[in-house]
């Protein structure tokens, strides 16, 4: 059984047999809990548990430091918008999630005691923290992947339906989406953050260090107990399953909604409505990048989310494959964080010409001479109207 369930889930089950396991060595075991002859995903796990830390230390800093520019560049005037303010909460959730494990991945990876187990320490202030991110960090995953869900549905609503969309996606109303998002999910993690607690580490038969100081650790509830069963199937269903469906869904009824939209824009081009087809052109490129975004969720989560389904069918696979994976799911998730910027920047003339203007005053933004386009600009409802008179910032 792996030495953690970090995964964005908290510590895992029996977690003081697992400590028990690998506390004769000052690395962590690699022997099963059902066989002497460590499987290849045990190996694979001791042998990456060493970088994780240097890893997932180096992706949080890039993160927090991309996550940051973007909440500039979002709440600036000319970029405030329904989709954009959910983007901004996004990144906030973003932000907080990985400054809480790079603290993590620092204090029980890189400064690890070499002679105590992964995640056990002797001072109870460390142990605190680590109570703190078993919740905190589950509760901003699950933020994250909310409020991704919401980006979508807004996103095809708005394009699915022009005339009400616009009504339906208004500023306002994203302001109480990422309220009511924010709150729902705390709410639901509630048995989560029950289910675990602080304890001391206990000494095994054979171990012959020093154990005269005391070695803290977090437990959890045992299998069987009716908090850890409701617990499970919250986060198996309302936390895995649930948003892999809704993101599926959505991801195909945004590549829908994008092929009648490209479809629509060749037939105003062939009415020679350029003006009207530059229009549907650039909608379809944001709808692209909220695309982007949604698949790379759904690329995160999906394993995820069938491994959950069937460890409710074949229990075994939460220690053989689940809990020897939890490093590699941690630094995907980790990744996909930080990773919007570079979509923003890529995907986003608008982003790239407001980013250059407030950090890069020395650049220059366009090319004079440029043939007259058009500049997006932003309605009370956070959408956006045309000017022909001006040059173009795309959105």
């Amino acid at each position: 059984m792996s030495k953690t369930y970090t995964y964005f889930g908290g510590v895992p089950p029996n977690l003081t047999d697992i400590f028990i396991e690998s506390m004769p060595s000052t690395e962590p075991s690699i022997q099963s809990s059902s066989t002497s002859i460590p499987s290849s995903l045990e190996v694979f796990r001791v042998q990456y548990a060493a970088m994780h830390g240097y890893v997932s230390a180096f992706v949080c800093v890039f993160g927090i430091v991309a996550n940051l520019a973007n909440i500039v560049v979002l709440t600036r005037k000319n970029m405030i918008t329904s989709t954009n303010l959910i983007l901004t909460w996004l990144a906030v959730t973003d932000s907080l999630k990985m400054a809480d494990y790079l603290m993590f991945a620092i204090e029980f990876y890189i400064m690890k005691d070499s002679n105590l187990p992964y995640l056990a320490v002797r001072n109870i202030h460390s142990v605190r923290f680590l109570l703190f991110h078993a919740s905190f960090a589950l509760v901003c995953h699950n933020i994250a992947i909310w409020l991704t869900i919401s980006l979508a549905t807004f996103r095809f609503l708005y394009i699915w339906f022009p005339t009400r969309g616009m009504v339906w996606c208004s500023i306002e109303r994203a302001k109480i989406m990422v309220a009511l998002v924010y709150i729902i999910v705390i709410v639901i993690c509630i048995p989560n953050y029950m289910m675990n607690f602080i304890g001391p580490l206990p000494t095994p038969a054979n171990f012959t260090g020093n154990a005269t100081e005391e070695v803290w650790t977090v437990h959890m509830v045992k299998e069987g107990n009716a908090l850890h069963t409701i617990n499970f199937y919250i986060q198996a269903i309302m936390i895995k399953l649930v948003p892999c469906v809704m993101l599926s869904i959505l991801t195909f009824l945004l590549i829908y909604a994008m092929h009648k939209a490209y479809k629509k824009r060749l037939a105003l081009m062939n009415q020679g409505k350029k003006e009207e087809s530059d229009r549907h052109h650039e909608h379809n490129r944001t709808t692209g990048m909220l695309l982007a975004i949604v698949v790379l969720f759904l690329i995160t989560e999906l394993p995820q989310g069938v491994l959950s389904l069937l460890i409710i069918f074949i229990p075994e696979l939460q220690n053989s494959v689940y809990n020897q994976i939890g490093d590699v799911l941690d630094i995907v998730a980790l990744c996909n964080n930080a990773i919007n910027f570079v979509l923003y920047c890529s995907m986003s003339k608008q982003f790239r010409d407001t980013f250059v203007r407030i950090f890069c005053k020395c650049c220059p933004i366009g090319k004079p001479n440029l043939s007259r386009l058009k500049l997006i600009t932003n309605n009370r409802n956070g959408h956006t109207n045309y000017d022909t008179n001006s040059k173009a910032t795309y959105v």
